[in-house]
């Protein structure tokens, strides 16, 4: 299935080199439910989280075939957002027999720039589903995990606008990091600047899987009005 779908998405998508690329005209439309799996640890950020969650998971009163959320922690222990939030994890990493995960989404968290990465248990289990996933994706610092898993070695990404500097110098072996653009799509990786604009890259994801129009009422139903082509990004040719 995984092949599949990256067959179609490679035939679906026209790629240019300029921050307003051409919009996925034929969605891939998944022929069965597809799971995605997000990555909580405490001091995460609620936007970062709650964005991505509501939009993907809103798929599922728009086409046959939506996405199915569910949370993953180190443990099943309480999971306390920075804003306070407290969250009972679905899964934990280390324990629990997980679903397959399809999207692997890492929203950022108050040390993804610190003891998150120093984490052996966080980075192995990032970097193991996030190889066998069809997409990763990260939330503004999320993207410090994921290059720190090295999902993001040789690719175009993109991180909080304020920590982009910081991106560049702590992993070298990116291949660039752009810019003044709400996310990044390179291959199976998109990296998004969080916070708002952490919608819009889970809407990008909804419009190249299921199609303009699912996004579009996808986006109606959280009251935002999609126009990829309104939305700064940058997309690889691959």
């Amino acid at each position: 299935m995984k092949s599949a779908i990256w067959i179609l998405l490679l035939l679906s998508i026209s790629c240019t080199r300029s921050n307003q690329p051409a919009i996925v005209e034929v969605p891939v439309l998944p022929d069965r439910q597809l799971n995605a799996a997000f990555v909580i640890v405490d001091g995460t950020y609620n936007t970062e989280l709650v964005a991505p969650m509501d939009v993907l998971q809103h798929t599922a009163f728009h086409t046959p075939h939506g996405i199915k959320v569910f949370t993953v922690a180190p443990t099943h222990d309480t999971v306390t957002t920075f804003e306070g939030l407290r969250l009972l994890p679905d899964f934990a990493m280390a324990t629990d027999s997980l679903p397959a995960i399809d999207f692997l989404v890492v929203p950022s968290a108050q040390h993804s720039l610190d003891t998150d990465l120093t984490n052996p248990a966080l980075i192995e289990f990032v970097r193991t589903h996030g190889r066998q996933a069809l997409y990763v994706m990260s939330l503004c610092d999320g993207a410090f995990v994921l290059a720190k898993a090295g999902l993001l070695d040789a690719h175009v990404c993109t991180t909080f606008p304020a920590d982009i500097v910081r991106f560049r110098e702590a992993f070298p072996q990116l291949a660039e990091v752009r810019e003044q653009v709400s996310f990044v799509h390179d291959r199976s990786a998109i990296t998004s600047a969080g916070g708002a604009r952490s919608y819009e890259a889970a809407l990008y994801l909804v419009e190249a899987l299921y199609g303009r129009d699912v996004a579009r009422k996808v986006g109606s139903g959280l009251v935002i009005d999609w126009n990829l082509a309104s939305v700064p990004h940058y997309r690889t040719p691959f």
